[in-house]
């Protein structure tokens, strides 16, 4: 039985790891030795059509048309930060479903911020990523499709680090998640350093108990914005199947077994988290726990009528977290004015659509 005749539909290269792609061709009785020129042509030269693949014959081109294709997204829209030059697109990956990745120039870096789901089933208060609601997990090529099309902005097509914080819960989409971080790490792909990947979750324990035991050094980023059950339950549903203490006994456990530190990240409301008590609190949850914590000022959504501290009280907190050993950075979010947190840009998007829908 021929590949083309098992198949309902071409497969998506970029759903495939090099092995996986040379097993399909050896059933189609192509060469072996093809797959690393087309993963070559994709991930090393930013080549999405088989037509421009010129070391290829016409006839092997036309074939592989016939089998596979390669799962680029077309871009809806894209905003640039006037201050900090982030660049956030809008991915339509078909035509019911759209998502975001975000490209942030750094000095020293060129990061990549890219989305597991289509919106997300945990509707934390302050995210606009589920305030629509959770649609469908992304496939390992719609979210390594979001890499490339991200790093083509790069001057250099160079990226340095990868961060699953845009929309969905990585943890959710757990096996696309894992295959896609070994293909991103494969010296075959795009060859990023594991520790140059950071997985940011609202603190799923069974899946973080799962990632201590996966052997991958990749960072770990912890949504906590809250010191307690009622803060944090408050600002993140996801905290009456996951408490506060149960999620700091498995964040330590993790710590011992990986021995790597995990970053926690917590925004900063006002009149909500960022009260001295509150920081007093965080200090004495986390003192002496191999970690970081980042402030992150509140940068808000219609959905969630709130404001961020001031910067005078986003530095007191930062302090108290310092005397108690806690180490503490502040992170202002990227491309504030260009609907850069998680979420926004669909958002907005989807509601001119909407708009126009109506008239």
């Amino acid at each position: 039985m021929s590949l083309k005749s098992e198949i309902a539909k071409p497969i998506d290269v970029l759903n495939m790891t090099l092995d996986e792609l040379k097993k399909k061709l050896h059933a189609a009785g192509i060469e072996l030795y093809r797959a690393d020129q087309i993963h070559q042509w994709i991930f090393g030269k930013s080549v999405y059509e088989f037509d421009k693949m010129t070391n290829l014959s016409e006839d092997l081109r036309n074939r592989l048309k016939e089998l596979f294709v390669i799962g680029i997204p077309k871009e809806v829209t894209r905003e640039v930060s006037v201050g900090d030059k982030s660049v956030k697109l809008l991915l339509k990956l078909n035509e019911k479903d759209s998502v975001e990745a975000v490209y942030m120039p750094m000095k020293e870096r060129r990061t990549i911020c890219i989305s597991s789901q289509v919106g997300c089933k945990f509707h934390c208060a302050f995210c606009a990523s589920g305030q629509d609601g959770f649609f469908r997990n992304l496939k390992v090529g719609e979210i390594l499709s979001q890499v490339l099309l991200a790093r083509d902005l790069s001057p250099n097509k160079k990226i340095s680090n990868i961060v699953f914080m845009g929309i969905g819960e990585p943890f959710d989409n757990y096996p696309e998640l894992l295959k896609t971080i070994r293909m991103l790490n494969s010296k075959n792909a795009l060859n990023i350093g594991a520790r140059k990947i950071t997985v940011s979750t609202c603190g799923i324990i069974p899946k973080i108990e799962m990632l201590a035991e996966e052997g991958l050094q990749v960072e770990l980023s912890i949504s906590l914005h809250g010191p307690n059950d009622s803060v944090r339950g408050a600002l993140m549903p996801v905290n009456t199947a996951y408490p506060v203490k149960a999620l700091i006994e498995t964040c330590k456990k993790y710590v011992k077994k990986t021995g790597r530190a995990i970053t926690f990240e917590y925004i900063l409301v006002k009149g909500v988290n960022a009260s001295d008590n509150e920081a007093n609190q965080l200090a004495r949850l986390l003192k002496g726990m191999l970690c970081k914590v980042n402030l992150i000022p509140y940068n808000p959504i219609a959905e969630f009528p709130h404001v961020a501290p001031t910067y005078e009280e986003v530095v007191r907190f930062q302090q108290i977290l310092q005397k108690f050993g806690v180490k503490t950075t502040v992170r202002f979010s990227k491309g504030r004015d260009i609907q850069a947190a998680c979420g926004q840009l669909r958002s907005v998007h989807q509601k001119r659509e909407k708009r126009k829908d109506k008239r």
